[in-house]
């Protein structure tokens, strides 16, 4: 497979300079994208088979289709640079890298859905790279690359503004709800949906959002052709992915590489190996809330969306996190859930209370306190809050657990016992201190 194409993050230096960027080509896209019709450069996209890279690998083109087409309510673009999920660090190198590219293809994005205003949010934690993407910004407008000097530099009527909008630290403003209900000053509350953003977004107003990396994308999909994006990569999920390759390998990092690129090549070939050539108990393959793989089950994987699909994981952010064979899971399963504990909104009971119940059971199970019939306890609160809260938290939080012990559960039995008692609490006095066997009390 081709792995020289290099797409969001080409190798030329100093290209985060706005100079550097228009001497290598910079916003010729954008002027060409000016003298096409927005359903014309909608319908490219849609042909290129974009799909985001935040997580849910969505069709970019079609979700700017949603946008409707004639409304008199402002029209927004909201660009998710949060990258809270643990495992994701990937769309930080673009700010610092590229981060032109990503102002090229929000120009391109907002003229294609009628967009006159679009917003970064980028995560709270990431100060260094706010204030590189603040200094890029800066330098546009000053060169008349965004705002009404557009009209003159472009040759165009269209102008759009760009603002940074810093977020607070919250997990849950990753999911775009809670992204705009923060960027209106509120609490980051996912909304019940629908509606969908694009019939009432920001301020109850038409708005589509799409991860940092997809809009980076696209200004090479218009200067080249979506024939030419179309077949880069795995042929139902093309292009190429900023892979974030953590843990107990040799070279982690960042590497651009095409979709559907083997899952071992990436580990092995791409990412030196593992440290002390020691085998892989476990991978999860696209950022913490993607279902773990099994070290033993990776031959023939491929990191694309259909690929990881069928295998029975996700391609999330591509974050890759690879565990030896001395990693001991049941900690990292309880670091895991005690995250999205943590960031857990609260607002739908579900998750607010299951993250809370599976945390208390895998530190009871860390403690020795644990029957076999926990394992089982586990995986039936996980099912209980998959798919009943009003986002994805929820199985993001589920899916961990859930996976881990089915397709890990000898590494759990390790830790159980048959003989267990717990003390007696809320008990009248005369009670206080005695305890009883775990297997004779009933749930």
């Amino acid at each position: 497979m081709e792995q020289n194409i290099k797409i969001v993050l080409p190798e030329i230096p100093n290209l985060h300079e706005l100079d550097v960027y228009i001497q290598n080509g910079g916003f010729n896209a954008a002027k060409k994208a000016f003298t096409q019709s927005p359903d014309d450069l909608i319908e490219q996209v849609k042909k290129s088979g974009l799909r985001g890279r935040g997580g849910a690998a969505f069709s970019a083109g079609l979700k700017w289709s949603f946008m409707p087409k004639t409304t008199d309510k402002p029209k927004y673009l909201a660009i998710n640079g949060d990258e809270s999920e643990p495992g994701s660090f990937k769309d930080r190198q673009i700010f610092e890298y590229n981060p032109h590219q990503l102002i090229e293809g929000i120009l391109i994005t907002c003229y294609a859905i009628g967009a006159k205003t679009a917003y970064i949010y980028i995560r709270g934690e990431y100060h260094k790279w706010i204030r590189l993407m603040q200094k890029a910004l800066d330098d546009a407008y000053s060169k008349g690359c965004i705002g009404e000097k557009m009209k003159d530099t472009f040759n165009t009527e269209f102008f759009c503004d760009i603002y940074i909008h810093k977020g607070a630290g919250a997990y849950i403003c990753g999911e775009e709800s809670s992204l705009m209900n923060s960027l209106e000053g509120h609490r980051g509350y996912p909304r019940v949906k629908p509606p969908f953003p694009a019939q009432r977004g920001l301020w109850g107003c038409p708005t589509t959002i799409n991860n940092v990396e997809t809009i980076t994308n696209v200004p090479k999909i218009i200067e080249n052709g979506w024939e030419w994006f179309s077949k880069i990569g795995a042929e139902k999920h093309p292009g190429t992915i900023l892979y974030g390759i953590s843990g107990h390998v040799n070279k982690p990092g960042v590497y651009e590489l095409p979709t559907g690129i083997l899952l071992t090549e990436l580990i092995y070939d791409i990412a030196g190996g593992v440290a002390g050539n020691k085998k892989i108990k476990c991978v999860i393959p696209g950022g913490s809330s993607m279902p773990p793989l099994r070290g033993d089950q990776l031959e023939g994987i491929r990191m694309d969306a259909e690929s990881l699909k069928a295998a029975g994981s996700a391609i999330g952010t591509a974050g890759v996190m690879v565990m030896d064979e001395d990693t001991d899971l049941l900690r990292v399963l309880a670091r895991i859930t005690k995250f999205y504990y943590h960031e857990s909104c609260g607002q739908c009971t579900p998750c607010r209370e299951g993250t809370g119940w599976m945390l208390k059971t895998l530190n009871r199970m860390i403690e020795g306190n644990a029957t076999s019939d926990d394992i089982d306890l586990l995986i039936e609160v996980a099912n209980n809050i998959e798919g009943n809260t009003v986002c994805a938290l929820g199985d993001a939080a589920a899916w961990p657990v859930k996976f881990m012990l089915d397709r890990f559960r000898d590494e759990f039995e390790k830790y159980v016992k048959t003989d267990v008692s717990l003390p007696v609490r809320n008990k009248v006095h005369a009670m206080r201190g005695t305890v009883v066997p775990l297997v004779d009390v009933k749930r």
